[in-house]
């Protein structure tokens, strides 16, 4: 059993270990992914970033998730980290993400500390493939969602990503098939898809450092 107690050090580890495949084990039995990695041939995805945002919150490490507005897209009502699509003035996918974190949540003049970043998701749907950057503050912002965009915020400690209770599976209509999808509940609510891609392989890659600590002594 892994104890709790995720740490920025931690995450920094697990930062700098190299990508691996976490579809398979967060996709269980016949379901394989629900979501690929890039775009399928003759097919240009558009850029996107989402910011990751860890912060100190009752002495957990907490990161914080939306709940998009309802709307005629594709991802109208989903549970998602803060970004957007990379537009022409931004430097890179850590400006997108960071843009997008003020547009959404407000955080725009907090000194963000950027840790590194997850392997890129591509969404069908969207046509997006997402750099997922994960970024710290040594404090709590002030939240300021931007009504437009965001109907609710979610705040979840990476803890959490350890409980096995958090992981569930729930039937959907996708693609014209029946599926059990497995979700993470966050405050009741399901993440699933992309999200909880990301979530996956942060879980995975801290779990690796979690479970052989001895073997990042010099970052921990």
């Amino acid at each position: 059993m892994i104890s709790p107690g995720i740490t920025l050090a931690h995450v920094r580890a697990a930062l700098a270990l190299p990508s691996f495949d976490v579809e398979a084990a967060w996709a269980p039995l016949h379901v394989r992914p629900l979501i690929p990695r890039v775009a399928p041939p003759g097919r240009t995805a558009r850029p996107a970033a989402v910011l990751i945002l860890l912060y100190p919150l009752a002495e957990s490490l907490t990161t914080v998730l939306i709940q998009r507005t309802p709307d005629p897209g594709v991802h109208s009502g989903q549970i998602a980290f803060p970004g957007g699509a990379v537009e022409p003035g931004d430097a890179d996918s850590v400006a997108a993400a960071l843009r997008e974190a003020c547009e959404e949540i407000g955080v725009c003049q907090e000194p963000v500390s950027i840790l590194g970043q997850l392997a890129p998701v591509y969404i069908p749907p969207s046509n997006f493939l997402v750099t997922p950057v994960v970024g710290a503050l040594p404090w709590r912002p002030a939240f300021t969602p931007g009504p437009e965009e965001v109907a609710a915020l979610l705040e979840m400690p990476l803890d959490a990503l350890l409980d096995p209770a958090r992981k569930k599976e729930t039937r959907m209509h996708l693609r014209g098939i029946d599926l059990e999808v497995p979700y993470y509940d966050v405050e009741g609510q399901i993440v699933w898809g992309a999200t909880a891609l990301m979530l996956a392989e942060l879980e995975a890659r801290l779990r690796r450092v979690l479970a052989a600590p001895h073997a990042f002594s010099s970052i921990l």
